[in-house]
């Protein structure tokens, strides 16, 4: 079997989009789906139901697909799905010669939390730092303030002990 190196068969290209972990979505110019590949279904929880012809957007809760197609081109979307506890990003692009639009969806749901847990963790340190400078003010006035009682003690006492030798008859 022999094939040119610049084309896979079509039974490749059907292994591959049943085999990658990237959800792949192609919709029609009114955003309704015409494919959908396994990754996609399980990322999206989508259930086992009739999928084609249903509008895009009513499974990944974003208009991604029709700000595309109204833009007639390439758009890369980031966006979170609350509900499904999930973010993807996905680059949306036509497809030549036909009226279809493609769009490869990545779940970077793990790395979109790592991010959010860096955030808390930095907002965290920068919290304690500002509660550990404060402590250290409040120290460095409580002990300028003994410094400031005890060196007017030793004032008083000085002033004292001076006038004292004074009245003795010292100079």
């Amino acid at each position: 079997m022999k094939t040119s190196d610049s084309s896979i068969s079509a039974a490749h290209a059907a292994a591959i989009l049943r085999h990658t972990p990237n959800g792949v979505l192609l919709v029609d110019r009114e955003a309704r789906i015409r494919f959908v590949n396994p990754s996609f279904r399980l990322m999206f929880h989508c259930p086992d139901d009739e999928l084609l012809g249903k509008p895009a957007a009513e499974f990944i809760h974003s208009d991604c697909f029709g700000r595309a197609i109204a833009a007639g081109g390439r758009l890369m979307v980031k966006e979170t799905i609350a509900e499904h506890d999930m973010s993807f990003r996905v680059g949306l692009f036509p497809i030549e010669g036909e009226d279809l639009y493609c769009g490869i969806f990545i779940d970077i749901t793990d790395e979109e939390k790592a991010r959010e847990q860096l955030i808390a963790l930095r907002a965290e340190t920068l919290e304690r730092a500002q509660e550990v400078i404060s402590r250290q003010m409040e120290t460095a006035q409580e002990i300028a303030a003994l410094l400031g009682e005890s060196t007017a003690e030793t004032k008083v006492l000085l002033v004292k002990l001076m006038s004292l030798f004074r009245e003795e008859g010292h100079p």
